[in-house]
């Protein structure tokens, strides 16, 4: 059984497929660290540095994610109350995947 609060891993050579898109690994890498930097987002999900500035574009543009400047690095913000896009998934919103796969820091 693993941690929930554990880091993920970065993605083997061995895996074929995933349960999660690409766009899904980001939106979660991002939402665990909204001050992480792209190269290590992609090093996590297994995709290039490139493709991983292609998809957080697709999710900025969709409204999934916000982007602030802050000096040399960017902040991301992950909106809720957002639905899934597919059809088959249309009527859940993104934040409950986020309750299950993001670990919460617990309020002091």
């Amino acid at each position: 059984m693993t941690n929930r609060n554990s880091v993920v891993a970065p993605a083997t050579t061995t895996a074929r497929w995933t349960f999660l898109t690409n766009h899904a690994h980001v939106l979660l890498a991002i939402a665990r660290d909204p001050h992480v930097r792209l190269r290590d987002v992609a090093l996590t999900v297994g995709i290039t540095e490139r493709a991983a500035q292609k998809i957080v574009a697709d999710l900025v543009t969709a409204g999934y994610l916000t982007r602030a400047r802050v000096g040399r690095r960017n902040n991301y913000t992950v909106a809720t109350g957002r639905h899934f896009r597919h059809p088959l998934t249309a009527g859940h919103d993104l934040d409950k995947l986020l309750d299950l796969l993001v670990p919460q820091v617990p309020s002091e």
